[in-house]
């Protein structure tokens, strides 16, 4: 049983090995959409935006997901050296990649590092901050939906969301990637049992003549903020929250033996273009 929808920015495909997953689906779906009400940038109402606007000002209680998240995010960062970073909303806010809600009065703004946990739920940022937490949110989704679908009894399945993809159970699952190149054209690189893959490229950037959305946080220059990258990155972990956000450690270093990915045990994959 297979079914789509479109969820976090792209479509999210389930599929299911039993034929009588039609209620696990639904709230999987459910899961998946109070990601995407909890942590979009688009929605000015959102828990991020109030992260966002207020976070700097005064403390905020979230949600325990965001709160979740939010530690990976800032695990990542560390172990990555800064080169993951959710701090850079604000430059693709620039960019035209992202609406414009906020507009701080200096731009002496934070990142991931200036968030603080007063309590589990309950965070503080030391500066105003921009955070974009897109480049790890969709693979958290992944898992959350993977989770109901196995507390609801189905034994075997698979969540994509626009190749963000997590599979468990005992089947495993052909994997393909676009030719970084060709994107119309797929690479059959194996198949993935109980685990995770993401894969970042800038398959149609280049084309449609936009900034870059890889973000280099450690930039100096403006001209190199947006990473000017080639090919195409891919991390297989366990859970794809981690898989999504090695994605961009691995485009920014190019380095498929980045102690990061051994730290979370996860593998490197990079086809060139």
């Amino acid at each position: 049983m297979i079914r789509c929808k479109p969820l976090l920015g792209t479509f999210v495909e389930i599929s299911v090995t039993q034929e009588d997953g039609h209620i696990a689906i639904d709230n999987a779906f459910t899961a998946i959409q109070h990601v995407h009400d909890l942590m979009g940038f688009h929605s000015p109402k959102s828990e991020l935006s109030e992260i966002n606007q207020r976070a700097h000002i005064q403390a905020v209680e979230i949600h325990p997901w965001t709160a979740q998240v939010i530690r990976i995010a800032k695990e990542v960062h560390l172990e990555s050296d800064g080169l993951f970073n959710c701090g850079i909303g604000h430059r693709l806010v620039a960019a035209g990649l992202l609406p414009q809600h906020i507009t701080f009065a200096n731009h002496d703004l934070g990142g991931i590092e200036d968030i603080h946990f007063l309590a589990p739920d309950l965070i503080k940022s030391s500066r105003p901050v921009c955070l974009d937490l897109g480049g790890i949110a969709k693979g958290f989704a992944v898992d959350m939906a993977v989770r109901v679908l196995i507390s609801d009894g189905i034994t075997s399945g698979s969540v994509n969301a626009g190749g963000d993809m997590r599979v468990f159970g005992n089947t495993s699952f052909p994997i393909q990637i676009r030719h970084p190149e060709t994107p119309d054209e797929l690479i059959e690189i194996g198949s993935l049992k109980d685990g995770a893959i993401a894969t970042s490229s800038l398959y149609f950037a280049k084309r449609d003549h936009q900034k870059s959305h890889i973000i280099n946080p450690l930039a100096q220059h403006y001209s190199e903020v947006h990473a000017e990258v080639s090919g195409s990155f891919s991390i297989l972990a366990k859970e794809c929250v981690y898989a999504d956000a090695l994605t961009k450690v691995l485009a920014l270093s190019n380095d498929e033996h980045h102690p990061c990915f051994s730290r979370f045990s996860a593998q490197a994959l990079r086809i060139a273009a």
